[in-house]
């Protein structure tokens, strides 16, 4: 409970010995630093998931495989929700952790991980290799963002959202002998925040924080990749977290000055929402100056932390409604624009992990394709082609 709302920098000894009723001292008895009782909540979490997904795996076909996963995490939300089994502690801290602490636990989620791969089938080439990886990705991240989604519903709700999320999931969101067109618009130079010194360290901060965590991205290290001292750092920022919310304020502008310049366009709506998704894609997967990942939200202070996720709610608003008059005008499949619009914004924010782990040498044009296919016609490999270019 704690680390889900204060993170592991904010976790301490004395506030859950108060909450448990019991002294520090006999807390520090069993767990000599934060960091160990932080790993111990963060392995029974992966464990309880890895039962999740190892009972998923054992299903004969792909269709049984995703549709078990989700049930497994949806009754045990649901058991969350009466209370009945304690909370899963939110992942995206781990990387906070120290080396020794976190690599057991990333070597854990990397199992849990390959078993999700391994849903869509033996993994015999590259292209399998990054396609598979795809796929368990937008599948995986849409999963972890159950708190988010499901906080809107009532339990007795639960089923509904089971069937869409598996409808989205399966048959994707171009109908059929429809055609997801692929485009993008310019998000250069002229994106939010795009010049100037102090844009310099949100860039390399951006990616640090993407790629070490929070802890990881030390102002050591930001200004050592900048080549400037920590003085000329503190000159542009007041504090670290400041640095993180105005990453979090440039990530979101770049996508709403996605979306907007997408809503310029001419067609329907299922081309626009193509552009504005493969368009971030390749912000996302080009890695110079990617968006800020939701991993980073718990360094926040739960006031700046609303903010982050007020900016979030509205772009993924903006997603829903351009899902809404696609279906109006025939383009997208008549699915669920909100539940839909969460999916889309859990896939952008997962997709610098394809780059990060996908090692076969493929390039940025069939990675971001091969992403955007999965989105478009769903997570079954016997799916439509590539989309196809303009």
């Amino acid at each position: 409970m704690l680390i889900n709302r204060n993170g592991v920098k904010g976790l301490t000894f004395v506030e859950v010995a108060e909450i448990v009723g019991i002294g520090a001292s006999s807390i520090a008895y069993y767990f000599r630093r934060k960091e160990l009782l932080a790993a111990a909540c963060y392995t029974g979490t992966l464990d309880r998931i890895e039962a999740i997904v190892t009972a998923a795996l054992h299903r004969a076909t792909v269709q049984a495989r995703v549709g078990a996963y989700l049930d497994g995490y949806i009754a045990l939300h649901a058991a969350i929700r009466a209370g009945d089994a304690p909370p899963l502690a939110i992942l995206s801290d781990m990387r906070a952790l120290d080396e020794e602490v976190r690599a057991p636990l990333m070597e854990h989620y990397s199992r849990i991980f390959a078993q999700v791969r391994a849903f869509f089938g033996v993994v015999e080439t590259e292209h399998d290799r990054v396609s598979h990886g795809a796929r368990a990705l937008i599948l995986t991240e849409a999963i972890y963002w159950f708190p988010v989604t499901l906080d809107a519903y009532f339990v007795e709700d639960f089923a509904r959202v089971r069937t869409t999320m598996i409808d989205i999931f399966l048959h994707g969101l171009t109908p059929a002998n429809g055609l997801w067109r692929s485009g993008q618009v310019s998000l250069g130079e002229d994106a939010p925040g795009g010049t100037g010194g102090g844009q310099d360290f949100l860039r390399v901060a951006t990616r640090l924080i993407g790629e070490r965590g929070y802890r990881g991205a030390s102002v050591e290290k930001i200004a050592a990749e900048l080549n400037v001292t920590k003085g000329s750092f503190y000159h542009h920022n007041a504090a670290k977290d400041d640095v993180v919310l105005a990453c979090f304020r440039r990530s979101y502008a770049v996508m709403a000055a996605a979306q907007r310049q997408a809503d310029a366009l001419s067609g329907n709506w299922l081309d626009r929402l193509a552009v504005t998704i493969e368009s971030l894609l390749r912000v996302q997967m080009a890695g110079e100056w990617p968006l800020l990942r939701t991993t980073a939200l718990q360094t926040l202070p739960p006031d700046v932390r609303e903010e982050v996720l007020d900016l979030s709610r509205r772009v993924a608003r903006h997603f829903s409604g351009m899902i809404s008059d696609g279906i109006v005008d025939g383009s997208i499949r008549p699915v669920d624009p909100e539940i839909a619009g969460n999916i889309i914004m859990s896939s952008i924010n997962a997709a610098t992990e394809l780059r990060v782990r996908d090692r076969s040498g493929a390039g940025l044009d069939e990675a971001v394709a091969l992403y955007a296919a999965a989105l478009a016609y769903g997570l079954l490999p016997s799916g439509a082609a590539v989309p196809a270019a303009i």
